[in-house]
């Protein structure tokens, strides 16, 4: 079965960051889910768990694929 897993870092109008996962099979739309932090630091921490076992789990990041910091405001 040929799925998708998107991991997203965001930041929230308060200071804070917003990791957002989408995942589900390819073709569909998926589901997704939100969690919101205070500390943007404790997002980034998240994000990389969560890619961290992904990548264990067989997913790849795909061609041109990048993990970035978000641009504060």
């Amino acid at each position: 079965m040929r799925r998708f897993y998107c991991l997203t870092l965001q930041p929230t109008l308060f200071g804070g960051a917003s990791v957002i996962r989408e995942w589900g099979r390819i073709g569909t739309r998926g589901q997704s889910m939100m969690e919101t932090f205070d500390q943007v630091i404790d997002a980034e921490q998240l994000l990389k768990r969560q890619l961290q076992r992904k990548i264990q789990r067989g997913y790849r990041v795909p061609q041109g694929g990048t993990v970035t910091r978000p641009n504060p405001r």
